[in-house]
Parts: C-alpha cells; structure tokens; sequence
C-alpha cells in the first residue's frame, strides 16, 4: 500500500479492495475519496509488473470515458454552440434517422446497432464516425434503453462538427479547468488491462481508436479533481444547472435490453449512470463504472466522491464475484466507519 490516510473512516472501504487485490480480483488499484475541500484519502494496492503500484499510476477507464466525454459536450452546450437536440444526421448526413439527437446517443436510447470495442474498422472506414454514419438501427428510437458503446462516436462527431475543434482537444479544456492533466487518450505506460483473453476483447485495438466510449486513461487524482469540482459546485467543470440537467432520468420507463438483471435498477441522464439498485443506502449518487471494475461515483448526500481505479476485465465473472455496491456503501453510508 501507498498514500493511506490514517483516518478511521475508511478502514472499510480499503479493506475492501485489499480484500479483492489478495484474492487476485484486482492486479493493481489505487482508491480515492474526496469531498468539495480536498482529498480525504488516496492510496495504492497491489503491483504493476512487479513493482509496488503507485497512488500517480495512470489507468485505462474504459466506461468512465463516457460521461467525461458528456461533461465536454455539455460544456460547448454552455458555450451556445449546440444543445442536447442537435440531430446525428447534422453531423453526419448519410446517417439513417433523423430522429437520432445527442441526448438518446448519451442516454442509451438511440436504438443504434452496437459494435464492440475494438471491432476492426471494415475497408473504406477511417474512423469510428465512418462507422456509425453506416450503421443501422435496432429499435424504434426514443423507446428501448439498450448500453451502447458505438453511440458515442455520434457524440463526438456532433460536437466536432458543431465546434470545429477535435474532442481531444476540448477534453484538454476541461482537464486544464481543474487541473487534472493526466486525462487524456494517451495510454501509453498504463498498467496492462488483464482478462482481455477471456473476455474476447483487444485492449491496444480499442486503444488505438481513440473510442470516445471507453479510450481514455487517468490517474486517481484527475477523477478526484472533476469530482472535487462537482460537488463545490463551482462551475469550473460544468455549471450546477448543467450537471443538474445531466442528472435527470432519460430512461425511465423504456424498456429495458440487458441480460443482467442488476441493470433494471438504474436509469441513464446525459452520460450519468444513476443507479437506485436495492444493494445500495445511498440513492443520490451518479457516477459510472469501467469494464476493468473502475468506478467513479459522486454523492451528493454524503458530499463525497469516491474512486477507484483498477485493471481486470474479468473481475465480476461468475468465478470473481466484485461486487461494488459494496464499496459505495463503506464510503457514502451515513456514519461509515
């Protein structure tokens, strides 16, 4: 272990996770807790080839790309450059619907085909944005809640094309704003994602796409500082009234495509997961998991933001039963010790 705190508080939360490093859950991880002040506890668990992982390591995220991906494209919806109904088909005018808006790409309900991460671009693609300008849809759009990973190249092909300015570059804005300048695509040197093998899944081929769904990388500290930023409210992220609109359920009452069971309890806002499933005491918190069992998840309750940075893709397989619900209520239940 590196970086602990001494304070009481979160003896459970970090015995939690070394609870999951000792088992072989988690190769390396590195947990984070702030509230709107500053950090109240950062520290690192298990090895990185070899070597004691670092509280500074840089990890894939994977899904926690997406509502970092929104907070940038509801930045330039602050900026008057577009608003959460500006069409796909604006942007990318072979695309099939003209229903489709940026809301239903970042809520799930687009109804897009998806493909999966990494998929090789097919002859004559030169970009995710090629990809989705050619695909079809699935159900009507507007009325089915399926996850949807190919829906964000929509995203970023509508802010590019309403700003005119690559979304690497705009992210880079928004990790200027507060200080959290170990977020970017750049992934080289983070730790190896291990279970891509078992999961039928090429982590360098979707690294390399750059995939607005799940491309980015960070350190601890950089998810701390947005979430710092979120909960002091000030603005330097997004406005409160834009993480607010952020937060509103886009789901509900849709139907629901997901083969597990846990996801009938959580609704999808503007990039946000909100998740109300029973496990969990605190129903205030939105936020959003990675593949490899990242987690990044604000509290508006509890005033905290907690995080944890990880690197197995495997890890809530039958025979590695990760449960985070778990994790959040050692950090975000009232009086946890």
């Amino acid at each position: 272990m590196s970086g602990a705190s001494a304070e009481p508080r979160w003896s459970a939360a970090s015995a939690w996770v070394q609870r999951h490093v000792d088992a072989g859950h988690f190769p390396a991880a590195v947990l984070g807790i702030t509230d709107a002040s500053g950090t109240r506890h950062l520290e690192a668990f298990g090895s990185v080839d070899g070597r004691p992982t670092s509280s500074d390591e840089r990890f894939a995220l994977y899904s926690i790309t997406k509502p970092l991906v929104a907070l940038t494209a509801l930045r330039a919806v602050e900026a008057g450059q577009l608003t959460v109904d500006a069409r796909l088909r604006d942007a990318l005018p072979r695309f099939l619907s003209p229903e489709v808006t940026l809301a239903h790409l970042m809520s799930h309900s687009s109804g897009i085909v998806d493909a999966p991460l990494g998929t090789p671009l097919p002859p004559g693609a030169a970009s995710l944005h090629d990809v989705i300008e050619h695909t079809g849809l699935e159900t009507i759009v507007g009325t089915a809640r399926r996850y949807n990973n190919l829906a964000w190249a929509g995203v970023s092909a509508i802010l590019e094309s309403a700003t005119g300015a690559p979304l690497a570059e705009q992210l880079a804005r928004l990790t200027r704003a507060v200080g959290a300048d170990g977020l970017s695509f750049e992934t080289a040197g983070i730790p190896p994602v291990h279970g891509g093998d078992v999961m039928g899944h090429d982590p360098e081929a979707m690294f390399a796409q750059h995939h607005p769904a799940a491309g980015l990388a960070a350190r601890a500290t950089d998810l701390l500082a947005i979430g710092r930023s979120l909960l002091a409210r000030d603005g330097a992220v997004v406005a409160p009234p834009t993480l607010a609109a952020m937060q509103r359920p886009r789901t509900e009452g849709l139907f629901i495509i997901d083969p597990e069971p846990r996801k009938r309890f959580e609704h999808f806002g503007l990039g946000w997961n909100l998740p109300r499933r029973p496990g969990l005491v605190d129903h205030s918190v939105f936020g959003h998991e990675g593949w490899t069992m990242t987690q990044f998840w604000v509290s508006p309750a509890s005033g905290l933001c907690l995080v944890l940075l990880t690197n197995r893709l495997d890890a809530r397989e039958p025979w590695n039963p990760v449960r985070p619900d778990e994790l959040q209520n050692a950090v975000f239940a009232p009086g946890a010790r």
